[in-house]
């Protein structure tokens, strides 16, 4: 069973403050989600953004913003919540990070930037792979069955509804033929609904022709700033030795450095080496001591 250490840097990010969590001690991260409605006239909305987050950079934390001002002036929905979900180490991807750097990262991302963001163990403290509409009825499970909804004005509770919050990469791949199965789709984006973020280079109409039966229940937010910064350029900068500063949060940064993540196999086995070296000083130092 994979486990996950906290740290101090991270344990204040909408997540439980034990020291090593697995899914026989998990507790939902309910502590960002807004205690009350703030008008019973809306619908209270969650906002679920699964994916690798290999690193997480500032685009996936906008993503959030994004939406939420897009609720607010052209929905009748209230964001009520937001959780980064980070795919566990099943998925295999190239270019992945541990499950515990990610979530360490993704924690910190939203711990000084963000006071309604979350994130959520549960999908990588799997060692098998969680389908995202798995993870989707995890979230529906935990605010509704077992936290009862949100709290109105009148004291009643209502019910939260859940979406799915992603980038135009990932509608792409759901109008790919075999690519999700059927079945998932249809509850996916039938039952919870999809927050689509435009991104430059992605051609969201084609992607759409296919998926016209949930075109309801899609909604494409417009990019009015470009932003194409992706985990994928982050790590190749890493590899060729490029400052990664400023397009990701800087904290992410400093952990990304003292861990050593994402840099080419040649700079990996420098440190090791280095490493050795400086067990090898130690050990020697350690001899003259006791000599």
């Amino acid at each position: 069973m994979t486990s996950i250490a906290n740290s101090d840097i991270t344990r204040d990010a909408g997540i439980d403050n034990t020291d090593i969590m697995t899914l026989d001690n998990y507790t939902f991260p309910k502590e960002r989600l807004k205690k009350k409605l703030s008008n019973d006239e809306k619908t209270p909305i969650v906002l679920v953004s699964c994916g690798s987050f290999s690193p997480p950079t500032n685009l996936h934390l906008r993503m959030f913003e994004e939406a939420t001002d897009y609720c607010e002036f052209e929905t009748d929905y209230e964001v009520v919540g937001g959780f980064f979900s980070p795919v566990g180490d099943a998925y295999k991807k190239a270019g992945l990070a541990s499950a515990h750097h990610r979530i360490c990262m993704t924690r910190i991302a939203v711990k000084d930037s963000s006071t309604w963001i979350g994130v959520d163990p549960w999908e990588p403290l799997h060692k098998e792979y969680m389908p995202t509409v798995k993870v989707l009825d995890h979230f529906d499970h935990e605010l509704n069955d077992v936290l009862g909804g949100i709290e109105t004005s009148t004291g009643e509770k209502k019910k939260i509804h859940v979406a799915l919050l992603a980038g135009a990469d990932l509608i792409q791949t759901m109008s790919t033929p075999g690519l999700w199965a059927k079945e998932d789709l249809r509850r996916i984006l039938g039952v919870y609904g999809a927050f689509i973020l435009e991104r430059s280079g992605t051609d969201i109409d084609d992607a759409l022709v296919s998926l016209q039966e949930w075109k309801d229940n899609i909604r494409v937010i417009p990019q009015l700033i470009q932003n194409d910064v992706s985990s994928t350029k982050i790590r190749l900068f890493r590899k060729r030795g490029k400052s990664i500063r400023y397009y990701i949060p800087d904290k992410v940064v400093d952990y990304i450095y003292e861990h050593g993540l994402y840099v080419s196999d040649d700079e990996k086995s420098k440190a090791a080496d280095k490493g050795k070296e400086k067990a090898s000083d130690r050990a020697s130092s350690s001899a003259v001591t006791s000599s």
